[in-house]
């Protein structure tokens, strides 16, 4: 009984060290971007840099000191009590700022998100107590007198407290440092890595004090210790060449995208998968830090994230040669150990479910999904793909419209057997092997498909995650797989003309708003005795849970899941607007009311796919000035 226990204090340890690294890291990760523009005005203007110039140079100071950790305040506040907090967090951090001589990161990770709880905490006490119309003259003084107060106590108290701290750390790696002791840190870094600590430990401590010494030196060699991508391209190039199954074929990918895309998590499975490899990325993460050591290099800025295009770009003037010989030492040494490891102990049964097993167990470590990983390992995980299920609200529309542009490409890229159809996330079933939702969607969906890849887009019509999807396809389906699949649109097609009737095509609409459109095609599916009003009122309801826009041009508005017992016949209006509507944001041109019963609608629907998806089909719609024109087009596009 007691081993239970034990395990769940671990896990329960393990998930609170995430969390806690997970909301440090939280702070910094949003404002890299301003940290890689201090580190290039850094590299460029200063005394010492490529193009020396005192009045750009001038921006180093304040950058560093005032606007770095001011936003990391703000975000930090902001986590905690929205805009609110990170308002009240910022302010606070002016305290912490103004009372030191050093960047105040830490002080602001620590105040900017106490302050924001306090007043979280405030709100709640007088939250509905307040009289009407007093509301905003509460809510403005007490931020402004708390964040004061927090100023004040971040000014005399935490100031001091951040100082001595900062300084007793500068002096560890300092002593690190002379004793030639810091490689050792990778034995606590690379375990760290696998565990998803990686940007806890990077981004929650290592860059705050990493940018503290590159101020007072120019350089730190503490942004390389944990982004130096030489130890996981060694551990891919073994696997590539020493590893077997399915370790063997992915790992050159995962290398090409562990070591130009700066993504690292992508080789913690093959860490997972045969544990003693950590052994591999610790000796060359060791040997990478030796190197920066002696050769006393060091980055002016984070590598974020850990590709050798942004270790580069991040590398000081007199540091480039020493950096190069911390990567190319430390893939070599773990390229070595992890072959010698390969040859001793090989890959035995390595089978398509090893990779996928050693992902999961990442995932499960890392607390969410990964999507890099899942894909390297989805092949592996689920076999060949045969279903593609495109999910909506209703099932009608939108899914039906997403599945065609989907299908028609799977099918074009050679794998006609693969099925692909449409549903309403209500009626989803864990028996997909790919889920396609909108993003606002995608949440809903997945606890009804936990075992399916998952894509998530914001445009039905074009969206780049297609071609993904397809290249998943090819990776995981062999070329002689199963024969031809008929799919919806096929089935449908005897109905088709009834489903998209003369009168209900208008080419030119009246209504200039996005309700107004969606009412006109609301209408003609009345007249045709198709819905009844209450359908009409639900396509309403539909386009404010989740916009039916598809991009193109194109808007197809429909009702939810809930009113399809409100449809008597299938049917689709279509009207186009030469002018354009505004459809939240985005402009529309033709709009196509959609009312579907058994799939008779797919086959009008997958013909509207295929129209939308053609330039030139799309400016002859454009174009034309009847509605047999309009027929004739689509007509054309089913023949």
């Amino acid at each position: 009984m007691a081993t239970p226990s034990v395990a769940a204090t671990k896990g329960g340890a393990r998930v609170g060290v995430q969390k806690f690294g997970t909301f440090l890291s939280g702070m910094i990760m949003p404002n890299i971007g301003a940290f890689i523009a201090w580190g290039l005005i850094t590299a460029l203007f200063i005394p010492a840099g490529f193009f020396p110039n005192a009045a750009l140079g001038a921006m180093v100071g304040p950058m560093i000191t005032y606007l770095l950790p001011l936003l990391i305040g703000y975000t930090g506040g902001k986590m905690i009590h929205g805009v609110r907090g990170g308002v009240v967090g910022a302010v606070a951090t002016m305290g912490v700022i103004v009372g030191t001589d050093i960047p105040m990161f830490i002080g602001a990770m620590a105040l900017g998100p106490l302050t924001a709880l306090i007043m979280k905490r405030l709100d709640k006490v007088w939250e509905g107590r307040v009289k009407p119309g007093f509301e905003m003259l509460i809510d403005n003084f007490s931020a402004g007198i708390l964040s004061g107060i927090m100023a004040v106590v971040g000014l005399v108290v935490v100031g001091p407290v951040v100082l001595a701290f900062s300084n007793a750390a500068s002096f560890g790696v300092e002593f690190l440092v002379n004793h030639g002791l810091l490689p050792l840190t990778s034995i606590f870094i690379e375990p760290a890595k696998v565990l998803f600590l990686n940007n806890a430990v990077n981004h929650g401590i290592l860059t705050p004090l990493g940018t503290e010494q590159a101020l007072q030196q120019g350089k730190s060699i503490l942004f390389l210790l944990e982004a130096n991508p030489g130890p996981g391209l060694g551990l891919l190039l073994a696997y590539a060449i020493f590893g077997k199954g399915l370790a063997k074929a992915s790992a050159p990918g995962a290398a090409v995208i562990q070591f130009l895309g700066g993504i690292h998590e992508i080789y913690f499975p093959f860490v997972l998968m045969k544990p003693i490899m950590i052994l591999a990325t610790i000796g060359g993460g060791m040997t990478g830090i030796f190197m920066l050591v002696i050769t006393r290099s060091g980055l002016v800025a984070p590598a974020a994230p850990g590709s050798i295009f942004a270790v580069f770009a991040m590398t000081s003037r007199d540091s480039y040669v020493g950096v190069a010989l911390s990567v190319v030492l430390a893939a070599t040494v773990s390229f070595l150990i992890a072959s010698f490891i390969l040859k001793v102990s090989p890959l035995k049964d390595v089978d398509r479910d090893s990779l996928g097993e050693a992902t999961a167990r990442m995932e499960e470590l890392k607390g969410r999904k990964s999507s890099v990983a899942s894909a390297l390992a989805g092949a592996a995980a689920r076999g060949p793909i045969s279903t593609v299920v495109f999910a909506c609200d209703a099932g009608m529309g939108s899914s039906a419209m997403g599945a065609s542009v989907l299908r028609n490409m799977i099918k074009k890229a050679g794998f006609p057997q693969v099925k692909v159809t449409n549903a309403a996330i209500a009626n989803l079933t864990d028996s997909y092997d790919v889920v396609v939702t909108h993003q606002d969607l995608a949440d809903r969906a997945a606890p009804y498909t936990a075992s399916a890849a998952h894509f998530a887009v914001d445009n039905f019509m074009n969206s780049p995650r297609y071609a993904d999807i397809v290249e998943l396809v090819k990776a995981s389906n062999s070329p002689d797989a199963a024969q031809a699949f008929a799919g919806p649109e096929e089935a449908g097609d005897e109905v088709g003309g009834n489903v998209l009737a003369r009168e209900s095509v208008i080419l030119d609409g009246s209504a200039t708003t996005r309700d107004a459109a969606i009412d006109e095609a609301g209408t003609l599916l009345l007249a045709r005795g198709a819905v009844n009003a209450a359908y009409v009122a639900s396509m309403h309801e539909r386009e404010e849970t989740v916009s039916t826009y598809m991009g193109n041009f194109l808007a197809i508005p429909h009702g939810t899941n809930e009113a399809k017992g409100n449809i008597a016949s299938s049917a689709v209006s279509i009207i186009r607007y030469p002018e354009g509507i505004d459809w939240n944001g985005k402009p529309v041109k033709f709009v196509v009311g959609v009312a579907g019963l058994n799939n008779e609608h797919l086959a009008i629907l997958s013909s509207i796919a295929r129209v939308f998806t053609d330039k030139e089909l799309v400016a002859r719609m454009e174009r034309a000035t009847s509605v047999d024109e309009v027929l004739d087009i689509f007509g054309r596009v089913n023949a």
